[in-house]
């Protein structure tokens, strides 16, 4: 029902910064909810950021302030944008609709 592909992950110095892209592929995308979650190694899943149809935006607390999401519905893509990263950041980053998930894209902060 819903495809998802990430890309825009890599690796970036500390205090740097990367655009998440995850384009999906579904012709129902304006009705769904879009989460951007994150994975690092021995550590459970843990959600990121949360996009509304509508445009309403949660994050996690550790990365308030720093990390935007946001969506383009004609390009049917939410994106996450992400600066002043930590290497606390590290890790397989998920994009998640209505259950279903992407691949991921690995994002490594390290000098």
């Amino acid at each position: 029902q819903v495809q998802l592909v990430e890309s825009g992950g890599g690796l970036v110095q500390p205090g740097g910064s990367l655009r998440l892209s995850c384009a999906a592929s579904s012709t129902f995308f304006r009705i769904y909810d879009m989460g951007w979650y994150r994975q690092a190694p021995g550590k459970q899943r843990e959600l990121v950021a949360l996009i509304t149809s509508g445009g309403t935006t949660n994050y996690r607390d550790s990365v308030k302030g720093r990390f935007t999401i946001s969506r383009d519905n004609a390009k049917n893509t939410v994106y996450l944008q992400m600066n002043s990263l930590k290497p606390e950041d590290t890790a397989v980053y998920y994009c998640n609709s209505v259950g279903y998930w992407g691949r991921g894209t690995q994002v490594t902060v390290s000098s």
